[in-house]
Formats: C-alpha cells, structure tokens, sequence
C-alpha cells in the first residue's frame, strides 16, 4: 500500500484523536517520525483522483494539524511508495524542511484574485482619458456611422485592458506591505491578477484593513480574498 502525505511537522506535534483522511471509507491519518520531523500520513487508495470529498478532506487534516503549531503543508496528490521512504525523505531535507516550518509559523496564506467591474472600469477609463470622450463625440457630430462606434468600443475596450495591469500591480503595492511574502498565481480569462500573501497573523486586522481600503478607493475593482488558509503558496516541500 502506497503512502499518501498531507503535510510535514515539527516531531512533537500530537495528532488529534481519530482523525481521517481521504479516501472512501476515509483513510485514518498516522505519523510518520525522522528526527525532529514528523509527516502526516495515510494509506492512499488505489486510485487518487481530486474529488471534491478528499480535497476537503486532504484540507481538514493539515488545518486540525496546524491548530497546535505550525504545518508544512503539501498540495492535493503527494505519494510515496511507502513510510520508509517519507521517513528517508524527512531525513534527507531535514534541514530544509526545518527551516520552511519557521518560515511559516505563526503566518496564514490570504489569496486574493483581482477583476474589474466592467462598466466600472469603462467609466474610470473615460474620465482619465477624456481625449477618448472627445472623440467619440466630435465622431457622432459629424454623422459617424456603426464603423465609428465599432473604432470608439475597441478603443475603450484597448484602455481597459491596459487599465488591468496597472491595477493589478496597484492591488499588489497596497497589499503587499502588510504581508511577508507575496506569490503570484497563474494568469485566467476575466481575471486581472491571482495572488497569495503570507500574512502575519497579528498582522491580519492590518491586512484586512489594507483590503477594505482598496474597495473603498478603487470601486471599479473587484478584490475576492479568501482566507486564513494554509500557506500552500509559500510550502518549499521539493
């Protein structure tokens, strides 16, 4: 049976009591010890697939891990063939893994992706950039035609998109004060920026506070943070 890994800890951490894992019927979660490391760990079933089930299941095992003390996390999927080999692993990184541990302790992981309000936006660009209005205008004075409004759209629509890379770079210089590190995420469609802060969390009113500043002052933005969660981002587990 191979051995599924959710997360790394320091030696002393006690697991709670009967807690499970992934799996269907779920997997009971063991410690597996090198040193002055311990893995969380389980039997992985045959076939491991990102079901919504074991992603919150893989998740409720490093969160209840981390409420007496800091977790090295790893992401959804990580196997080993056996214990032997987590163990012989935790020995081989054992200093790395040490120092990612104080890295992270007493930090939480806060993503925030970042889109505009469309109309929003329009309007903000228009107002910076009246040349724009102006031209539209002087356009419909003088009879211009669909091909006219066809030009101003893609016009607007060019300024926009331009808008969104300084505006994901605004959400990052604003946030990224209050956090000791930042990552970022892949880009998407629709999405202006997709980032991940490791928040102090006697910072986090702070951070919070950043956040709710940018709603305020930039209405045309739309920020979505989700968090505390554990600092998969900030993880160095390879």
């Amino acid at each position: 049976m191979t051995t599924y890994v959710y997360g790394i800890a320091p030696a002393d951490r006690k697991l709670p009591d009967d807690i499970a894992g992934i799996g269907d019927p779920p997997r009971p979660v063991r410690a597996v010890r090198s040193g002055d490391l311990v893995a969380l760990c389980s039997d992985a079933p045959p076939e491991l697939l990102p079901r919504r089930s074991d992603l919150l299941a893989h998740q409720h095992v490093v969160i209840e891990a981390a409420k007496d003390g800091v977790v090295l996390p790893l992401r959804f999927g990580g196997i080993s063939p056996d214990d032997e080999t987590v163990a012989a692993i935790l020995d081989e990184r054992h200093d790395r893994y040490l120092e990612g541990l104080e890295k992270l302790a007493g930090r939480d992981e806060f993503n925030v992706k970042v889109y505009h309000d469309e109309e929003a936006a329009r309007q903000v660009v228009l107002a910076d950039e009246p040349d724009l209005m102006a031209r539209h205008a002087a356009g419909r004075a003088a009879g211009g035609g669909s091909h006219d409004r066809a030009t101003f759209g893609e016009l607007v629509a060019r300024a926009v998109s331009e808008r969104g890379r300084s505006d994901a770079a605004l959400v990052e210089g604003v946030l990224a004060p209050h956090a000791a590190a930042v990552a970022r995420g892949p880009e998407a469609a629709g999405r202006l920026a997709d980032l991940s802060f490791l928040v102090e969390r006697e910072r986090r009113h702070e951070f919070e506070e950043a956040l709710r500043g940018l709603h305020q002052e930039h209405a045309h933005l739309r920020a979505q943070a989700t968090g505390p969660l554990p600092p998969y981002s900030f993880a160095e587990t390879d």
